[in-house]
């Protein structure tokens, strides 16, 4: 697994997009384009050695500068707060060059994007570059109100391909009816929000064989951290330093304790900070991150909340 990089972007814009929350344009120092990138894609943001936040890329993957959305969290970990209050135009920021755990396949027949307040984010990028192809597609967008959605501007250029429903005009939806509608039955399914909506999706998708369903999840699975309940066994470093890990212990705080730093953010599975490769042994994934593929292959693992299968594992660390 090659090391994660690192660039330094200057804040160009902060502009107010919906109720609690702002959008950031960030561009390179030196005034060159940044990385390209392509839809589905998120950056980390490091605003202090142990605050790491995600967010995902919502400008075009052409241009030459990145746009990040930022809804401010009352009850978070500080990251909203912080980008919200202490962050301006001209200010300077570390942040990664683009993963994409949530890809676009652009080959589908047809394309349904379901977005929950916030989650339009990594949309947006995928709306324009179906549009761009050609491909049909169409976009539910729920929100609480009109003030609480972000970007309806931007989206309306697209006319009737965007459906927009707002709960306090027309009350809770339907999902089932309104997927069926929109003929996400046939229909490759992208979705982001909050949870109780990607579960709504979810059962749709399980109810209906012809969907097929990609998801990116803000938390984990509700069992997610209960999991870590479980059999002690050693990680190995790469220079040779055997590391316990305890039954109520994570691989990352154990890593920590023993001295080992590694990058994390959410603790719970769902952003892929932490994906640390695997030199040797078999991993039991409970992240939210990978795919079938990638956790067959058994080469890559994120260990804030995945363990091990036998006694021992060899991480690149």
């Amino acid at each position: 697994m090659s090391a994660q990089q690192f660039v330094t972007v200057t804040v160009e814009e902060v502009t107010t997009e919906a109720a609690g929350v702002v959008s950031l344009v960030l561009a390179a120092r030196d005034g060159r384009a940044l990385p390209g990138w392509t839809p589905g894609a998120h950056i980390d943001v490091v605003l202090s050695r142990d605050l790491i936040r995600q967010y995902s890329l919502s400008s075009a993957p052409d241009e030459a500068r990145w746009r990040i959305a930022v809804l401010r969290e009352p009850d978070g970990r500080g990251g909203s707060a912080h980008l919200h209050d202490r962050v301006r135009v001209g200010a300077r920021l570390l942040v990664s060059t683009p993963r994409n755990t949530f890809p676009l396949d652009l080959d589908a027949d047809r394309h349904v994007l379901v977005a929950g307040g916030i989650g339009i984010t990594p949309l947006l990028p995928m709306a324009a570059a179906l549009e761009a192809a050609g491909r049909p597609w169409t976009l539910l967008y729920l929100g609480r109100t009109a003030a609480s959605m972000a970007f309806t501007e931007e989206l309306a250029r697209y006319g009737d391909k965007v459906r927009f429903h707002r709960d306090d005009e027309s009350g809770v939806i339907d999902v089932t009816a309104e997927l069926d509608r929109l003929g996400a039955a046939h229909a490759r399914v992208y979705a982001c929000g909050p949870a109780g909506l990607l579960a709504a999706v979810e059962g749709y998708a399980e109810s209906r064989p012809g969907s097929r369903l990609v998801v990116e999840h803000f938390t984990a699975a509700p069992d997610a951290q209960g999991a870590l309940d479980d059999r002690p066994f050693t990680v190995e470093t790469r220079d040779g330093r055997d590391i316990a890990v305890g039954a109520r212990q994570s691989i990352l705080d154990a890593l920590s304790e023993a001295g080992v730093r590694s990058l994390s953010s959410c603790r719970e599975g769902v952003c892929g900070t932490c994906e640390t490769g695997v030199l040797a042994g078999e991993p039991d994934h409970r992240d939210r991150v990978l795919g079938d593929e990638e956790r067959a292959a058994g080469d890559t693992m994120m260990i804030c909340v995945s363990r091990c299968r036998g006694d021992r594992l060899v991480l690149d660390v």
